[in-house]
């Protein structure tokens, strides 16, 4: 099992939730966030004063998959979020050593 860790921009949100239902991930965890690649955040004008904003407010989405379920899963944020301009965001995968539902019980596989 994996723990696919997806960083992209806010109003991609919808489209990468509905993309990921289509393929039959059934799980999701969302957060609201705010960060800085190599896009370093940007300056605003606001009422004739310039100010920079050094974090930008991302999404970050949580997906536990089965190993069997990745690849799909990978394509499917990157298709879904990319816009081709900088600050599309990023995938991270991470191994997922135990799943366990606290309502049943079930252990991995059988949790997700």
């Amino acid at each position: 099992m994996k723990m696919v860790t997806a960083v992209i921009k806010p109003f991609k949100l919808d489209d990468v939730r509905q993309a990921l239902a289509g393929i039959g991930v059934q799980g999701i965890t969302v957060s609201e966030v705010k960060g800085f690649g190599r896009q370093k955040g940007h300056t605003e004008l606001y009422r004739g004063a310039e100010y920079v904003i050094d974090f930008l407010p991302k999404i970050k989405l949580d997906i536990a998959v089965d190993d069997d379920q990745l690849e799909r899963v990978l394509e499917t944020i990157i298709e879904a979020a990319r816009t081709g301009k900088i600050g599309d965001g990023k995938i991270f995968v991470t191994p997922l050593e135990q799943v366990i539902r606290i309502r049943t019980g079930e252990l991995d596989s059988d949790a997700l």
